[in-house]
């Protein structure tokens, strides 16, 4: 994988682009979305990702707000190409049974 610095020294560019956390193979927006999820600290993100620093993480939260915009519209991009692909899948056979059953209204 190529990565390119950024001028946050724990920020890398993919090959295509994608701001990750140098060191890891974690996402900026995946930190990002743990945050909006779950409203959780940098105290707390450590906790639930122990192999990503203190360090790492305020230099990724700085990175996402520097550019807070970018992010979100990619993030609401992303999702709303998810939401297309679940909605063109239709029910899976499983939800379709357990709604049969009565397990699922």
């Amino acid at each position: 994988m190529t990565l390119t610095a950024t001028e946050y020294k724990y920020i890398q560019l993919n090959e295509r682009n994608v701001p990750i956390i140098a060191g890891t193979t974690m996402k900026v927006v995946e930190l990002i979305t743990s945050v909006k999820a779950y409203g959780w600290t940098p105290e707390q993100l450590h906790e639930n990702y122990p192999h990503i620093s203190m360090s790492q993480i305020y230099s990724a939260l700085a990175y996402y707000w520097d550019r807070k915009q970018e992010l979100d519209t990619d993030m609401e991009r992303r999702y709303q190409f998810v939401e297309k692909l679940r909605q063109e899948a239709g029910e899976s056979p499983v939800t379709k049974k357990l709604r049969t059953l009565g397990y699922l209204k």
